[in-house]
């Protein structure tokens, strides 16, 4: 069972992402690019998603920025993976 502290912090997070991404369509989809990558400090190039109001969601490796990371996906029973690239 949570305790109340572990149950409160996964309300703000699931509250903050539903804030950030309810009510939004993907417009776009490509991979990081070089330069992209080198300004924030990754060694791979993860997916990006563009948004339909102009905000962008990618994966990291961790919840400091250190590298970009992979998404996972899927529908039904069909799974995907979207990989990064050095």
């Amino acid at each position: 069972m949570k305790s109340k502290k572990e149950a409160t912090h996964e309300v703000f997070w699931n509250n903050f992402a539903t804030e950030k991404l309810r009510g939004k369509t993907i417009v776009s989809a490509r991979q990081m690019t070089k330069d992209e990558a080198e300004a924030i400090g990754f060694y791979s190039r993860p997916l990006v998603l563009w948004l339909s109001d102009g905000s962008y969601v990618f994966s990291m490796s961790d919840d400091e920025g250190n590298n970009g990371g992979a998404l996972a996906g899927g529908k039904g029973d069909k799974e995907w993976t979207f990989p990064v690239i050095m």
